[in-house]
């Protein structure tokens, strides 16, 4: 699956629930997921907060199949910028 279908899910996945900053997936050469104003793109601009991991670990966290603070504490994510902003992705995908 491309980083194009994910942002089309995640952007579906957003319709009436409100995200308050900026996070960007970073999948390295893969690609990135910006969201930021109520909507997903991979058009990569600077965020409040970035998640560094691979697209196969992005689809696992989005699907429910990986835990998003297990997945740090195992280094299969790198947070850097707000970590605020984080832990309101994780209300909004949990």
């Amino acid at each position: 699956m491309a980083l194009d279908e994910i942002a089309a899910g995640i952007r579906d996945g957003l319709a009436g629930k409100s995200f308050d900053g900026s996070l960007k997936f970073d999948c390295g050469t893969d690609g990135v997921i910006v969201l930021s104003n109520g909507s997903a793109s991979t058009s990569d601009c600077e965020t409040d907060c970035t998640l560094r991991l691979s697209a196969e670990n992005l689809k696992k966290l989005l699907t429910g199949n990986l835990n998003p603070m297990t997945a740090v504490m195992m280094g299969k994510i790198k947070i850097s910028g707000d970590m605020g902003v984080a832990m309101k992705l994780s209300k909004l995908i949990g």
